[in-house]
Parts: C-alpha cells; structure tokens; sequence
C-alpha cells in the first residue's frame, strides 16, 4: 500500500555521492542554514540532515501536494529539518513564504537535476537569488548532468538532451559557460567542478566576498 512516500530510484543511487561531496563543504560545529530548492520526493534532504546536525535544513517545491506531503513523511523526526515551503525558483526570493528569508543569510543553497528540466528562466534566478540570498563566501551546490564548454559526453547525455528539447524547447542540459555567466552577473564564482557517477557533476559556486 502507498504510505504518500515517493521513492525515486535515481535519488537513491545518487544520494551518498552526493554526500560525499557535502561532507568536503560543510563546516562542522558551527550553526548553518541549508536551503533545498526543489526537493522532490524528499530523499536528498532526509539522507543529508541526519549527518549534520548543525546545520538547519529547508526543504521545498513548487507547490505540488504529493511531493510536499511525501517531503514531510520523509523528515517528519528530524529535529534539524524544516516543514516544506512552497517555492517557485522563477520568482523574487522576496515572494517565498512572505518573506522568509533575508538578505546574507543562507550557508548554502542546493539543487538537484532542476536546470535540465526548467525553462532556463529558473537558472536565471536561482543565480539571481542565490547572489542576494548567500552570505559572503556562501556556497550554491548544483547536481545534475552539464556540458562544458560547448562539449557534452557520453552519447547517453546527448541523446537525453535531445529528447528534453523535442518535448520542449526551453528544456535541455545547461553548459557550464553559459552558468559562469550568469554567476559572474550576480557575484557568484565556480569553486570547484566534481565529477560524479552515471555521467553527471556536481559544480560548486561560491559568493564572492564582501
């Protein structure tokens, strides 16, 4: 029977590397704020919070029911995780949750395989929120698969690309130039890129210091 759980099979396998990374970014013993956007089933956030108790997690969606639904289900005795709030990367951070969050607040913000499956609108303003969002040397994590410059590999990932855009033109796989640009415009740097399992990366942006 379905408890309003989703299990989605690719977060599953991508979960701990992607704590790996974490772990090499995260301080210890110190107070932080972690903002998912676009949390999904709930996986990432309920698998990450337990290895940080400092750090005070918020997940959350743009609004679907059963995924927030299945986001509480997942994290609803974690001590460090917050109830999801509705966010739509494509808006002013200024919108969210009357105004939640402030200015120069935020440790790190993360996503996971959003910038594929978006119109590039949303990475726009992800940069644009994140730049406005982050504190001085925050960090903005980003998982998924990207092109660099102008290159994109394996075969698999190009045919995915292509499907994206055959259903919709705004979709597609994003290249880390065109990201750079965006970053550059809002005070965001490329720290670091990791190269991950099943053909992806995680790239890591820092906020330049003020």
């Amino acid at each position: 029977m379905w408890s309003g759980k989703e299990i989605y099979g690719a977060a599953e396998r991508n979960k701990e590397p992607i704590l790996s990374v974490l772990r090499n970014y995260i301080k210890k013993e110190v107070a932080q704020v972690f903002l998912e956007i676009a949390s999904g089933s709930g996986q990432h956030v309920a698998y990450f919070a337990p290895n940080f108790p400092q750090v005070t997690f918020y997940p959350s969606e743009n609004g679907d029911p059963k995924l927030m639904k299945s986001i509480s289900l997942h994290t609803a005795d974690m001590t460090n995780v917050k109830p999801p709030i509705n966010i739509d990367i494509a808006t002013n951070y200024k919108s969210w949750n009357n105004g939640l969050f402030k200015e120069n607040t935020l440790d790190y913000m993360y996503t996971s395989n959003l910038t594929h499956v978006s119109p590039f609108k949303c990475t726009i303003s992800l940069f644009e929120n994140a730049g406005k969002l982050l504190k001085s040397e925050g960090l903005l994590l980003m998982y998924g698969p990207f092109a660099v410059d102008g290159n994109l590999s394996p075969e698999s990932n190009i045919n995915f690309d292509k499907n994206l855009r055959a259903q919709n033109s705004e979709l597609g796989i994003r290249d880390v130039r065109d990201l750079r640009e965006l970053a550059d415009k809002n005070g965001i740097k490329l720290l670091k890129m990791e190269d991950m399992p099943a053909n992806n990366k995680t790239l890591i942006w820092k906020k330049s210091s003020q």
